[in-house]
């Protein structure tokens, strides 16, 4: 088994293969149920077994910051509890049978898709940990997904993937994260 496949409403399957469809993150989220979200999860990561993929890209849980934000329907929610919840969740599900797993993205205060390569989301750090970073603390520490990837936007002048800050010091510093960052 080896690969990824996005799609964060199932696999992204281009081959002419068939795939399970789920409805979209903010769609799921609405449910409130984190027990449906891992029964749901756990049937797409048997899924992924069974198409030769060991890595789901997938949640996206950004917040809903911006209505204009073209990730939105793959996103959970505006509010940080409910989205980590729901990814926690998604994640176990994915992650229930030996051999699969999720990688959590974007991260991070991903809010926009337009010229998101370059992008600079200047925010203080009172509100990136309490709104933005707060969903990834809580998919990590209960869920502890196989992966995570960053973000194509800067915070505060520096790159997502280049930052010591988000990489080292919270995800694997001060959240235990030990899987693979991309």
């Amino acid at each position: 088994v080896a690969g990824c496949a996005d799609g964060p409403s199932g696999i992204r399957m281009d081959c002419g293969t068939q795939a399970f469809s789920l409805p979209n993150g903010t769609c799921l989220a609405c449910s409130f149920n984190e027990t449906l979200m891992e029964e749901l999860f756990s049937m797409l990561g048997q899924e992924l077994l069974e198409n030769g993929i060991d890595t789901l890209l997938g949640p996206g849980m950004n917040l809903h910051r911006n209505p204009l934000n073209g990730r939105n329907f793959e996103y959970f929610s505006e509010d940080p509890l409910i989205s980590g919840k729901m990814a926690s969740a998604m994640v176990r599900g994915l992650q229930s049978l030996p051999g699969g797993g999720g990688c959590i993205k974007h991260y991070a205060a991903n809010n926009q898709e337009t010229n998101r390569n370059a992008v600079d989301s200047v925010i203080g750090q009172r509100a990136l940990r309490e709104i933005y970073l707060e969903p990834y603390k809580i998919a990590i520490q209960e869920s502890q997904p196989l992966s995570i990837m960053s973000s194509y936007n800067l915070i505060n002048g520096v790159p997502t993937a280049d930052s010591y800050d988000l990489c080292t010091d919270l995800a694997r510093g001060e959240w235990g994260f030990e899987g693979l960052i991309m």
